[in-house]
């Protein structure tokens, strides 16, 4: 839990996910069209991939990936974000994240 507390601090936006995952690439395209480009770490390409997918579990996550973090707090997978972008939150959260044009 500690390697991916630490990762998820490493940058305002942070998505952990698997490069095979249809769902995370949906998520990283709102990112990106909502102007922000967070840090994508692909845990499918890490050796400790399956025991930061657990430690992602007992965070809280509903599945283990994507899983989003944005100011170094758990968000949550697909359906927290989706709920959020939604409602028009997620845009007023990522605010401080957005690049500038």
């Amino acid at each position: 839990m500690e390697k991916v507390m630490g990762l998820a601090s490493e940058k305002g936006v942070v998505i952990f996910s698997k490069s095979s995952c249809c769902m995370c690439y949906a998520v990283k395209i709102l990112f990106q069209g909502i102007g922000v480009e967070p840090l994508v770490y692909e845990i499918d390409q890490d050796p400790e991939g399956r025991e930061m997918e657990r430690a992602l579990m007992r965070m809280g996550c509903t599945a283990p990936v994507p899983a989003v973090f944005i100011g170094g707090k758990l968000m949550g997978s697909t359906n927290e974000i989706m709920s959020l972008h939604l409602s028009g939150t997620l845009n007023q959260m990522l605010k401080p994240y957005q690049a500038l044009s």
